[in-house]
C-alpha cells in the first residue's frame, strides 16, 4: 500500500471512534455545539475524554485542564520530532501543530524517506481530524436524539473507553505493573477525592514510573 492508502486508511479508522467521544460528551450534559468545539479545538482524544469525564463528574475546570495537559504532554515531544522533518513556519507551523497525533506522528515516523513522512503526516493528520470531527458530531447527534443517556448506559462511556484505550497497550510486565499501581491509586483516592484528582494522581504515577527504566 502506498503511504496515501496507509494515510486514509488510519483515518478513517482513528476517525470513527470520535463517535464514541460524540456519545461520551453528551452522557456527560455536553451540548452538540461544545463536544463538536472540543473536537475541532482540542483534538486530542483521551484529552478530550478526560475534560469531558471530570467536569461531567463534578470536578473544577482546573482539574479537567490539568488532568488533559497531563495526557497531552506526548503530543508536545512529537511535535519536537515533526518540526525536524516538516521545516515549516508560519500560519503552516499552527495547522502542524494542530495535527500532530499519535497518529500523524506514527504514519510519518514509519516511513523510509523524508518525502513519504511528511507526505504521512499531512495525510493522516488530516484524515483522522476530518472523520474525527464528522463522527464527533454524528455521535453526538445520535446520542442526544436518544433522551437520558442513563437510561442506554452512555454514562459508563468514558471509563469503558478508556479502558479500551490503555489495554492494547499493556504488552509486558511493566506496563501491567503501572496499570495496576494506577488502578489501586483511583479506587483509594476515589471516595474522598474531589472529581478529576484521582485522574491527574495516575496520570501523574504513570508518568513517573513509566520514565524510570
Amino acid at each position: 500500500m502506498s503511504v496515501k492508502s496507509d494515510s486514509l486508511s488510519v483515518g478513517i479508522t482513528v476517525g470513527a471512534f470520535g463517535s464514541a467521544f460524540g456519545a461520551a460528551a453528551i452522557a456527560s450534559h455536553y451540548t452538540v455545539a461544545q463536544a463538536c468545539a472540543l473536537s475541532l479545538l482540542t483534538f486530542s482524544g483521551a484529552s478530550q475524554f478526560a475534560v469531558v469525564g471530570v467536569l461531567g463528574a463534578g470536578g473544577s475546570a482546573f482539574s479537567a485542564i490539568s488532568t488533559a495537559s497531563l495526557l497531552g504532554i506526548r503530543n508536545g515531544l512529537y511535535g519536537v520530532r515533526m518540526a525536524q522533518i516538516l521545516q515549516i513556519n508560519g500560519i503552516k507551523r499552527i495547522f502542524g501543530a494542530q495535527l500532530t497525533i499519535d497518529e500523524s506522528t506514527g504514519v510519518a515516523l514509519s516511513q523510509d524517506n523524508e518525502a513519504d513522512m511528511k507526505t504521512g503526516f499531512w495525510y493522516t493528520g488530516l484524515g483522522v481530524f476530518i472523520f474525527w470531527n464528522l463522527f464527533t458530531l454524528l455521535g453526538a447527534l445520535g446520542a442526544n436524539a436518544l433522551g437520558n443517556p442513563a437510561d442506554w448506559g452512555l454514562d459508563t462511556a468514558i471509563p469503558a473507553i478508556f479502558l479500551g484505550l490503555v489495554w492494547n497497550r499493556l504488552k509486558d510486565k511493566k506496563s501491567w505493573a503501572i496499570a495496576i499501581s494506577a488502578l489501586a491509586m483511583a479506587l483509594a483516592l476515589t471516595p474522598f477525592a474531589p472529581a478529576g484528582v484521582p485522574i491527574m494522581a495516575t496520570v501523574i504515577l504513570a508518568v513517573i514510573l513509566g520514565w524510570r527504566e
